[in-house]
């Protein structure tokens, strides 16, 4: 009887750690790190959840949107977002048209929302070409 509860046991403990790491690997703030670490792109945002800001990351930046709620014509949807960078003196190599893919990645997602760059970016999105 003893040996088959501790076998019950055993099972049950490698059913939770296989849970754990099923959740640790799908965890969508760990995705952002390992994008960012690899230098590549990466979109977390909750679309539902205004609330909830959006993250990016890009060639190893991480960026950070602040979504605002307004009317469109039909209906209520995110009509403007301030977007800055998590560290501005990290941003040594970015270039122009890493922001415009930046900007289209979130007009995809948010068609109506105008997109604000805050300091220092903004210096480099409205410098004349």
């Amino acid at each position: 009887m003893i040996i088959l509860i501790f076998r019950l046991l055993i099972i049950i403990a490698m059913i939770m750690l296989l849970y754990t790491a099923y959740k640790y690997i799908m965890n969508p703030k760990r995705k952002l790190e390992v994008a960012k670490e690899k230098k590549s792109f990466y979109f977390l945002d909750d679309s539902d959840n205004i609330k909830k800001n959006l993250l990016m990351t890009y060639k190893g930046f991480l960026f950070e949107g602040e979504k605002y709620l307004g009317t469109t014509e039909k209906s209520f949807d995110v009509i403007n977002i301030n977007v800055h960078a998590r560290n501005p003196g990290e941003l040594k190599g970015l270039e122009r048209d890493d922001l415009y893919f930046l900007e289209q990645e979130i007009l995809i997602r948010y068609p109506h929302a105008e997109i604000e760059w805050k300091y220092p970016i903004n210096k480099l999105v409205l410098t004349k070409v």
